[in-house]
């Protein structure tokens, strides 16, 4: 077995020198060790804040995103809140106009009824115009008849002859031609006559025949819905302007 070489300080010992190798790479091995712990560390907190940055900009996006979709919800809202106002407001307009209108009634045609003298039955002829009338505003709304009755009797004789006269076209066009009651106004007269339109210093003439005139008059509101009637062509009728 060969001995150890002496040097120049020394026998060298072989396991002395690695145990002094080990004492001297021990603590940098330690060191970096250490580093690699440190470097694993901060990798592992680089991913988490990584991590949490990209869960709290998901976060930020969403709440963003939920923000935009409820300023567009409360746009779409105001805009039907608008829609809505003027809806309303076309409402209320038309329902004023609908007001104003219930009560505005407008001439469309007159005929004038004529008896014999002394008697409130109607003639031929004057059935036929009211037949003619009647045809005209079956199955129509919006309109009235007001009837003017005139005798040439003096007094209260006379008035109560013309309102004999007013009940006589009544009834025919209610029984005829099934006209509501309430659609027709009549006022007697007598022998009263209302001077001509426009000239009121003109003294009225006399009446001299039992008549009913009768004029149609039509509701400006239903005029707008439907189809006005049409002026009743009637004999010994006359257009008022």
């Amino acid at each position: 077995m060969s001995q150890p070489k002496e040097g120049f300080w020394g026998r060298v010992n072989p396991f002395a020198s690695k145990k002094w190798v080990k004492r001297q790479t021990d603590p940098i091995n330690d060191r970096l060790s250490e580093l690699d712990d440190v470097n694993a560390r901060n990798a592992r907190d680089i991913k988490d804040v990584d991590a949490r940055s990209q869960a709290g900009i998901l976060k930020a996006q969403g709440q963003a995103d939920a923000a935009n979709q409820t300023a567009d919800t409360a746009n779409t809202q105001a805009l039907n809140a608008n829609n809505t106002a003027q809806q309303a407001s076309g409402h209320v307009d038309q329902l004023n106009t609908t007001v104003n209108g219930l009560d505005q009634y407008q001439q469309t045609s007159d005929l004038e009824i004529k008896f014999r003298a002394g008697s409130p039955a109607l003639t031929a002829d004057a059935r036929a115009q009211l037949d003619q009338l009647g045809a005209t505003v079956t199955g129509r709304e919006g309109y009235i008849l007001e009837m003017e009755a005139h005798s040439p009797a003096a007094g209260s004789i006379g008035i109560q002859n013309s309102q004999r006269l007013a009940e006589a076209v009544q009834r025919y066009l209610v029984t005829q031609h099934q006209i509501p009651v309430y659609r027709m106004h009549y006022v007697a007269l007598g022998n009263a006559q209302a001077p001509a339109t426009g000239d009121q210093d003109q003294k009225p003439e006399r009446v001299r025949t039992s008549s009913v005139h009768v004029m149609l008059m039509e509701n400006s509101l239903a005029a707008r819905t439907e189809t006005s009637p049409q002026s009743a062509s009637v004999a010994n009728g006359s257009e008022r302007p």
